[in-house]
Formats: C-alpha cells, sequence, structure tokens
C-alpha cells in the first residue's frame, strides 16, 4: 500500500536529505558535549556555532540567536522573560485573537499572574485592524505578540506597522514566525522573534529565540546558563547542525520555493474551485489553504480518504473536541468551521500528488454532501 500524500506542511515538513546528511555524524561519533573545552567538546561547539550563523542569516542583523527545545519554549522566554525587566508599571500584553495556542496561553497564564490581557479581533480575513491596535496599545503596554502567518489560515498580518506602534507605545514586540521563517521576509524592526526547525525541512525538537540587542531576559530554566546565560541545558549538537542546514537550504532555495509554492497555490484554486477559501486571499502565504464546503461532514471525509494526509484544523488542538478558535475568530459559524480543512504543501510536494488528493477529496466530498 502506498504512503499518503502529505499535505499537511503547517504540522510539519518532510526532512530535508540535507539536514539529515548534517545531523549524522554528530549521531554516531560526534557526540561529545558541546560544552566541555576537550577537543572532541571544542569541535561539537564549532558545529553548534555554525549552525547559529545559518540561523541568523533570515533574520535581522542586530541580535542574537538562542536555542531551545522549540517554538513554545522560544515563546514562553520570550513573553515571560522579558517582563521582568521592563517597567512594572507597564501590565498590559497585547495580542490577537488567531495567535498560536503557545502564545495565547502564555498569555491567558500572564493575566492569572496579574496583567492585562487585551486579545484584538480579526475580520472576516483574518487581519488585525490598525486602527484598534492603535487604541489598544498605549503606554501602559508592556509586550505586543503577534505572529507572522497564521498557521490554520496562512494569513499574513502586518506586523511591520504593529511593531512601529508598539514602539511609539514604547512596547516590545514579539512575533511568532514559525509559519513564517524561510518563506518570506521577517520585518527587521521586530524585538523577539520564535523559530522551529521542523517547520522549515529541519528536525523535531530544537528551535529559537532570536532578541535583539538590548533586550534583557529572565531565564525560565536555571543551570549551566549556557545559551547566553537564559537557557540551560545541554545542547544536541545533531540537532543544531540539522536546524543550520534546513536554514542555509531555506536561504538558498527561498525564491524557488516560493515560486514552485506559487504554481502549486494556483493549481489548488482550480482544483477546488467549489469550496470557499477562509481569510485572506492576498495577504497570505501560498503554501497554506484552509477551504470549506458548506454541509460537509470533516470527520467523515479524514474517515473516507485516507490516502491523503490533511488538516481538520492545527496539529495542536485536533483531538481536543473545541472548535478552531482561528475560524471563529474570523465569524464562521460552528457549522462553517466543521465544514473546514486545511491542506499545506511546499518544497517536495508535486503537482501529480496535489493533483491526485484533491480528486480523492473532491470525490469524497461530494458522496458526503449527497448522502
Amino acid at each position: 500500500m502506498a504512503d499518503p500524500i502529505y499535505l499537511d506542511y503547517q504540522a510539519t515538513t518532510p526532512l530535508a536529505p540535507e539536514a539529515y546528511a548534517a545531523m549524522k555524524p554528530w549521531l554516531k561519533n560526534g557526540f561529545a558535549n558541546p560544552h566541555s573545552s576537550h577537543g572532541a567538546g571544542r569541535k561539537a561547539a564549532a558545529a553548534v556555532e555554525v549552525a547559529r550563523g545559518h540561523v541568523a542569516k533570515l533574520l535581522p542583523e542586530n541580535g542574537e540567536v538562542i536555542f531551545t527545545s522549540g517554538a513554545t519554549e522560544a515563546i514562553n522566554l520570550g513573553l515571560r522573560g522579558a517582563l521582568p525587566a521592563l517597567d512594572q508599571n507597564r501590565r498590559k500584553i497585547v495580542t490577537v485573537a488567531t495567535e498560536h495556542a503557545a502564545v495565547r496561553d502564555t498569555c491567558f497564564w500572564l493575566e492569572k499572574q496579574g496583567y492585562d490581557l487585551e486579545v484584538l479581533p480579526v475580520g472576516p480575513d483574518g487581519l488585525v485592524d490598525l486602527h484598534t491596535a492603535r487604541e489598544a496599545i498605549d503606554a501602559s503596554t508592556a509586550i505586543v505578540a503577534v505572529m507572522l502567518v497564521n498557521n490554520e489560515i496562512g494569513v499574513i498580518q502586518p506586523v511591520q506597522k504593529l511593531a512601529d506602534i508598539a514602539h511609539d507605545a514604547g512596547a516590545l514586540f514579539l512575533c511568532d514566525a514559525v509559519q513564517g521563517y524561510g518563506r518570506i521576509p521577517i520585518p527587521d524592526n521586530v524585538d523577539m522573534v520564535s523559530l522551529s526547525a521542523h517547520k522549515i525541512h529541519g528536525p523535531k525538537g530544537i528551535g529559537a529565540l532570536w532578541r535583539r540587542e538590548g533586550v534583557k531576559l529572565e531565564p525560565l530554566l536555571h543551570g549551566g546558563g549556557q545559551e547566553a546565560g537564559v537557557r540551560s541545558g545541554t545542547l544536541s549538537p545533531a540537532l543544531c547542525a540539522g536546524f543550520g542546514a534546513a536554514a542555509k537550504l531555506a536561504a538558498e532555495r527561498f525564491d524557488a520555493d516560493a515560486e514552485h509554492v506559487a504554481k502549486l497555490w494556483n493549481l489548488a484554486r482550480e482544483l477546488f474551485s467549489d469550496w470557499t477559501i477562509n481569510g485572506s486571499v492576498e495577504h497570505r502565504y501560498m503554501g497554506n489553504l484552509n477551504i470549506r464546503r458548506d454541509g460537509l461532514d470533516v470527520a467523515r471525509l479524514m474517515s473516507d480518504v485516507r490516502g491523503v494526509s490533511f488538516s481538520a484544523g492545527s496539529a495542536c488542538a485536533s483531538g481536543s473536541g473545541r472548535p478552531s478558535h482561528v475560524l471563529t475568530a474570523l465569524g464562521l459559524t460552528p457549522a462553517e468551521v466543521k465544514s473546514s480543512i486545511r491542506i499545506g504543501f511546499g518544497r517536495y510536494t508535486t503537482t501529480r500528488e496535489l493533483r491526485e488528493a484533491a480528486k480523492m477529496l473532491d470525490r469524497a466530498a461530494g458522496e458526503i454532501l449527497v448522502s
């Protein structure tokens, strides 16, 4: 039996062969602790720094990359770690209704610790209104947290403008760039950026927080202080090397990948012409197609179409039984939310795979709707 056609690139991406090759030596013979002072340790440390350089090349220049276990830790370190060093009269945190759970839940936790939380609404297109943002972000704001590319609907927020608004009010700006890093340029006026290797064809279990020079952080984990004194724990040279190789490849293939994704997007628009797109079409990363057909039972669709790996929402929320907070924030009814699917494609997706998957999904959806 053939493997399913993989169309869930927002959940994770296939490991690039180059990333796998970069990891292999450090999984076998290069097992030394990169924080040890002997020769083998220094060699491992050098590999970590090479990887850090590759990751940094896709980010603003005036900052540093701090390796973490993933984007969730990076977001927690950015939000929770930056607050103690800020003016304690600034007690407001501003975020957006469509943020990833890593940001939302951290913000809700901070609210329980006594911070004021303001969650900005979005329009039917999934975009934040800049006038609303200006009214919310004021002199009491400590941090504004907004993702660059939404993980469920692919909408690109006006991060550059929102960061300017935050700075005008004297606040820091954290950008969750997990879905945008390596695919679209990262705005150069943000203060912190969270990243995840496995979303750019790197390994799982490693991510990073980039912080601008001058941004102070209190550690969440106490110990050896290996990463700039703010993130303790022994780094894995293998994971770092894989992340670095994936970032290097993303930089080299930036234009080619974008051209390929645009080609797939145009084809997908044709193949799924009977479906309605959720979120903005213009302000969108084209590797994300979130669509719906009224009356469709998506749970049954996923059961009927075993030959395609796709999503009924973000992988982080699947199985929770809760409707997508992102689609709900767009103003979709519960029935519309339940009739929506997310198709994600990228570097290794072929047009043949997309055509075959669309045929299977369309056929099964039609049978469900008439049954």
